[in-house]
């Protein structure tokens, strides 16, 4: 038997029913048990950022925490005035001199229709590649999901949606086995 991976899910949107975290959720609802997700929920709670802060505030310290345990990290996020939310780029901030995600594999998915939302993954690769993160893209990519698309209990209730959703952690692990190799 082997060990679960343990996946950090980290949403860049603050808002508790945005379409980013219902993706999160689902994407944790549908893991199998050769996973172990942990959906961050911290990111409003974060302090501002401020270089050389010493110790680090108990979230922050909370936030490395579950960064170090983790095996990967798997980020949906919004595009806010054409970039990542100025909270998720706080938090990768907090990461920059410690190393939390240098060479840990880090995954993105996005959500938005389309057109949108290209500005944020392209700021999100720029931060994770200043980070030393490493990015696996054969699990990255934009899976589109609508509001209207949410079943009552808030998850993506659209079967397609739902498979795509379904297949970013085991492309996440294939990427990560074919790196140990």
């Amino acid at each position: 038997m082997t060990t679960p991976l343990r996946i950090l899910l980290i949403s860049g949107s603050t808002r508790d029913s945005s379409t980013n975290t219902a993706a999160l959720r689902t994407i944790a609802a549908g893991a199998s048990a050769d996973f172990v997700t942990t959906l961050y929920d911290g990111l409003v709670h974060l302090p501002q950022f401020i270089p050389g802060d010493d110790p680090a505030p108990a979230t922050v310290e909370a936030l490395r925490k579950q960064l170090g345990d983790a095996d990967a990290v798997l980020i949906c996020t919004p595009e806010y005035a054409g970039m990542i939310p100025g909270s998720l780029k706080n938090l990768l901030e907090w990461t920059v001199g410690t190393g939390d995600l240098v060479d840990k594999p880090v995954a993105w998915i996005n959500v938005a229709y389309p057109g949108r939302g290209d500005a944020a993954i392209e700021t999100l690769r720029t931060v994770l590649g200043y980070v030393s993160a490493d990015i696996a893209e054969p699990a990255s990519g934009r899976i589109t999901v609508v509001r209207e698309q949410l079943g009552p209990d808030g998850l993506v209730a659209a079967p397609e949606v739902r498979e795509r959703l379904d297949a970013v952690l085991p492309a996440l692990a294939a990427y990560i086995r074919a790196k140990a190799a």
